[in-house]
């Protein structure tokens, strides 16, 4: 049974990946990553914010508004702690390709151009074999337009993929208004991938504290329909690879993956929750039911359920939807 697939050019022996989480912040649970049997792994994310603040950019810039906003600047995290800069991030890659033969793939979490572009190069140079670009804003400012963003990613994607050899991919939000043309203007600017989709995490409020609350909250299996949806559509309609992240819990939500059309499916919260070790039952579940089903390769399922072949997709959706729709039951 071939469980191998390709993704960004690499050859991986099977398609779950790990997403970046703070588990892959120790050497060691990347050791039981591989032995588990992950195909690869992405480190948890640098922050444009860090790289600055090792310049002192972002430093004078919250210094010059000290006396202005001094209560805006407790919502920033402590950078100097956080996680780790970006010289123990290189090393960290570094030590990472020393102890695992899978691929390791570097994370970087961006939301501008700048300086800061040149870093990728580095990261390059530490040895990561691919680079996942997680670009994160979320914007405010009622005068900049929606084509404005998105010209913004792409004028990103493309200074970012001309200064690397390695292959370059996005993991996107899912709150474009045309996902498949952000997608194919992505892929145009020099990404080999996509990754559906970027979980944004949302803080509460504390009503008795009258303060800002901020719980992460793991994903669920639903979360995983959206990711479904889109990598169904998009898949055959462009060349880039695409991976799905976010509600991807056991053998089945894979499958289904696959059957969509992701080269990987990528899984943190299953781990966070159940452990490294979960994974050796996943991929053995896998297995049993490729063997059950009589599949004798993971690219034999690989966009069997996409909609390729839909002569009409947006017919195909509204049909489904007023199907969803109709499916439930009133109880009494």
């Amino acid at each position: 049974m071939d469980l191998t697939t390709s993704y960004l050019g690499l050859t991986l022996k099977n398609p779950v990946v790990v997403s970046a989480s703070p588990l892959c912040e120790e050497l060691e649970n990347i050791r039981k990553m591989e032995e588990a049997g992950a195909a690869a792994v992405v480190l948890h994310s640098l922050f444009e914010e860090q790289i600055a603040l090792e310049s002192q950019e972002l430093d004078q810039r919250l210094s010059e508004t000290t006396g202005a906003f001094a209560e805006a600047l407790s919502y920033f995290p402590d950078l100097t702690s956080y996680n780790l800069g970006p010289e123990g991030y290189l090393e960290h890659i570094r030590k990472a390709k020393a102890a695992v033969s899978i691929p390791v793939i570097a994370s970087l979490n961006a939301v501008s151009g700048g300086a800061w572009i040149r870093f990728a190069k580095s990261i390059e140079e530490a040895g990561a074999d691919a680079l996942e670009l997680n670009i994160f804003t979320l914007q405010t400012d009622p005068a900049l337009s929606g084509a404005q963003v998105e010209q913004a990613y792409c004028d990103l994607v493309r200074e970012v993929a001309a200064g690397v050899r390695i292959p370059v991919t996005v993991k996107l939000t899912p709150y474009f208004t045309a996902i498949a043309n952000i997608a194919h203007r992505l892929e145009q600017a020099g990404a080999r991938g996509l990754v559906l989709f970027n979980r944004l995490y949302q803080p509460d409020f504390d009503l008795e504290a009258l303060e800002v609350k901020h719980t992460l909250q793991l994903s669920t299996p639903y979360e995983s329909l959206l990711r479904l949806h889109w990598t169904a559509i998009l898949y055959g309609r462009l060349k880039v690879d695409l991976a799905v992240t976010g509600g991807f819990h056991s053998a089945e939500d894979i499958i289904k993956a696959m059957m969509a059309g992701a080269k990987v499916a990528e899984v943190a919260s299953v781990l966070l929750k159940n452990g490294i070790g979960r994974l050796s039952v996943i991929l053995a579940e896998l297995k049993a039911w490729m063997e059950q089903h009589e599949y004798e390769s993971i690219r034999q399922m690989q966009g069997s359920m996409s909609q390729r072949s839909v002569a009409n997709p947006n017919a195909f959706l509204r049909s489904n939807y007023m199907k969803v729709l109709s499916s439930y039951t009133l109880r009494a």
